[in-house]
């Protein structure tokens, strides 16, 4: 006797269907969403979903469906699996936090480059959101002090959940006034401070406009407020020949640099580009 064919969809058939929904729905990346919230409903790895060719079981196929209908939704990818890769760490996201985003990973390199061969370098993170750069630079340089600072409690709690364990001394408040007790003997500040102004609503992207948390995003005015702050905060934190870095607009490629060369501070102000080669961040060493 012949058996019926199977009627559940394979991985192969709902990928299809997945892809072509997100891509009308405006996705910028519609390929590999769709595969990585199948192999998070199906718990395996992405690059196992088209060797698995059986027929997917009906309750996943249908809680994959709801994700797909709430990715297309724009709701960010992370906060559908809960988890984001930064480097070589993998963090806890979700409503309430900053996604970390790729072109951050290259700050918190430049960061660990400049540290790497001091002797246990004390090196802080303002503004640290989910606590990516913090915790990145913790598990990658294990001699290390590494503080950080959050203003905003709910991204505080999520930083809370990824710094366990890791040695990071986090501390909830203003980076402005934030840990009075390091003036002076830091090795390296880095920050990804809210740079859009509020005049740019309209051109953010969906998922961060409506999704991720405003302290993480706006600045008023030019949006380079928080970036002063953070200068004044940096040339206070650092010891003489300390280095800074934080990152900006890809509009700010020349204004962001201005910030430090205006205050006659800084020595070495430079800005660097991601890697679409667009203006990302912008690094100075302490003059005095």
């Amino acid at each position: 006797m012949i058996g019926r064919e199977p009627t559940e969809p394979t991985p192969r058939a709902l990928l299809q269907d997945a892809r072509a929904r997100l891509a009308e729905a405006g996705v910028s990346s519609p390929d590999f969403d769709a595969a990585e919230l199948l192999a998070h409903v199906l718990g395996v790895r992405r690059g196992e979903l088209l060797l698995r060719e059986h027929p997917v079981d009906p309750d996943e196929a249908a809680a994959f469906g709801v994700l797909i209908q709430r990715r297309a939704d724009r709701v960010p990818l992370q906060h559908l699996t809960g988890v984001a890769g930064f480097r070589t760490v993998e963090l806890a996201v979700g409503p309430g936090v900053f996604v970390p985003r790729p072109e951050t990973e290259l700050l918190a390199g430049w960061a660990i480059e400049h540290a790497q061969g001091i002797p246990e370098p004390v090196i802080v993170d303002l503004c640290t959101g989910s606590g990516a750069m913090a915790v990145s630079i913790a598990a990658e340089l294990p001699g290390a002090r590494v503080h950080a600072v959050e203003l905003d409690p709910g991204a505080h709690a999520w930083a809370e959940r990824n710094v366990a364990g890791t040695g990071v001394d986090l501390r909830l408040g203003d980076m402005a006034d934030a840990f009075a007790d390091l003036d002076g003997r830091v090795d390296v500040v880095v920050g990804n401070p809210p740079y859009i102004p509020l005049e740019a609503w309209e051109s953010v992207a969906a998922e961060a406009r409506d999704h991720d948390p405003s302290l993480a995003l706006w600045s008023s005015g030019d949006g380079l407020d928080a970036m002063r702050v953070l200068e004044a905060t940096a040339a206070r934190l650092l010891a003489p020949g300390g280095v800074v870095g934080a990152e900006h607009a890809d509009v700010q490629g020349q204004s962001a640099p201005a910030v430090f060369t205006a205050t006659g501070r800084w020595a070495e102000v430079r800005d660097h580009r991601d890697l679409a080669g667009r203006p990302r961040f912008v690094t100075a060493r302490l003059a005095r």
